[in-house]
């Protein structure tokens, strides 16, 4: 079902702005996959079955990863991969291209939000999935940026928002 009330939808920083960068080994990565399934986890408790994501590189895919394996135990869940446009992981290395598609792949909707890249479809992607959910999670640490502008977008639109820094405190 990918009714608004029953959708949640997500925001986080890509590895650039994570204090380990890419290097998901890193025990305070660990600790934050483990946070995010926790509120996927309590999302889905509290009646959230559809979960839309961005499929940026970082905490995107971790999100993701997070839901795959919440929809294992429970197959209700779905998934839906918000594409701000084809060519999203052009520019990515390799083992993050596979990831990516191997992720894609497991999604029960896929939604290209443009076909062509510009300037703003980045920001045309987060508010698509604003628009289309009841709740947002989001690993955000209060700079500036995508995150940031999708949270604020999120609070004007009446949203229920769970903050989750990307190291606890």
């Amino acid at each position: 079902m990918r009714a608004r009330p029953v959708s949640c939808c997500f925001s986080g920083h890509r590895p650039g702005k994570l204090p380990w960068g890419s290097n998901e080994a890193d025990p305070r990565c660990l600790a934050l996959k483990k946070r995010l399934y926790d509120a996927v986890l309590t999302a889905y408790d509290e009646g959230y079955r559809h979960f839309i994501c961005g499929m940026a590189q970082g905490c995107d895919l971790y999100f993701c990863e997070a839901v795959l394996q919440l929809r294992r135990e429970h197959p209700e869940v779905s998934l839906e991969a918000a594409i701000p446009c084809r060519t999203q992981p052009d520019g990515w290395r390799a083992e993050q291209r596979e990831r990516y598609e191997r992720i894609l792949a497991l999604c029960d909707y896929e939604t290209m939000v443009q076909e062509e890249y510009t300037p703003d479809c980045m920001q045309r992607r987060n508010r698509y999935m604003v628009d289309h959910a009841a709740l947002l999670i989001a690993v955000h640490d209060g700079v500036p940026g995508g995150t940031r502008r999708t949270i604020e977008y999120a609070m004007g639109r009446g949203l229920d928002i769970v903050d989750i820094p990307p190291i606890s405190e």
